[in-house]
């Protein structure tokens, strides 16, 4: 009786786990096509989920996210602190790129490093938690000032390619990419940076580092706690 419980309640889950932002909506079939569960199966469990509010079903019989699953996540973000998801991001960061890793916000014409995680390696750009840098300077100033009000034609080009490179426009010994981080809402919270001695941030290295910061950009997004005001 226990087992078939929590197969119940696995089943249960796989569903909603099922729904993303490319499948909002889904029809009976496409569920159990992605659940590889049985219609009746998954008929039967989705009205017990739909009757607890964590489906809908609408008039064009497509079954959607309810307002429990709402409820749910608005709790789990007002739970968070920003360092709890951020620091993860900076860890995978480092990992990809052996190079220091950093998560900046604006203040008027600073930039302050609000998280960061340096380098391995015996010789790195070194940077400290609530260190203030110009905001005009540096790939991740560029960033803030691109995707917060710059309507410059330099800002304009960083919104248009997404994302930042700089080679000793603040120190000339260090290079760093950087990108935006936009909520849900569309709302800048803060740039993440990868920054490196200059010599050693060579093209492979620069192409993995874009690609690094905008896959963690994009997870990232997603579960930030809500922004304060």
């Amino acid at each position: 009786m226990a087992k078939t419980g929590v197969d119940a309640v696995a089943r249960a889950l796989a569903i909603l786990k099922a729904f993303n932002s490319d499948r909002a909506a889904m029809s009976l079939t496409e569920i159990a096509d992605a659940t590889d569960l049985y219609k009746s199966t998954v008929l039967r469990l989705a009205a017990t989920l739909e009757a607890e509010g964590f489906l809908v079903r609408g008039a064009d019989r497509l079954f959607r996210p309810g307002q429990e699953l709402w409820r749910l996540g608005a709790l789990y973000q007002r739970s968070l602190d920003l360092g709890d998801v951020v620091r993860p991001c900076l860890r995978r960061l480092v990992d990809a790129t052996g190079e220091t890793a950093s998560f900046y916000i604006a203040d008027g014409n600073e930039r302050i490093c609000l998280y960061r995680l340096n380098s391995p390696r015996s010789v790195r750009h070194h940077l400290e938690e609530g260190q203030r840098l110009p905001i005009d300077r540096g790939a991740a100033g560029r960033v803030l000032v691109a995707f917060g009000n710059g309507d410059d034609p330099d800002s304009r080009a960083i919104r248009a390619r997404g994302f930042h490179l700089s080679a000793g426009e603040r120190d000339p010994e260090v290079a760093a990419a950087a990108v935006p981080v936009i909520d849900v809402h569309g709302k800048l919270r803060g740039a993440l940076s990868v920054s490196s001695i200059r010599t050693r941030f060579d093209e492979q290295a620069i192409r993995i580092a874009i690609e690094a910061l905008m896959a963690e950009a994009k997870a990232l997004s997603g579960f930030l706690p809500p922004a304060e005001g």
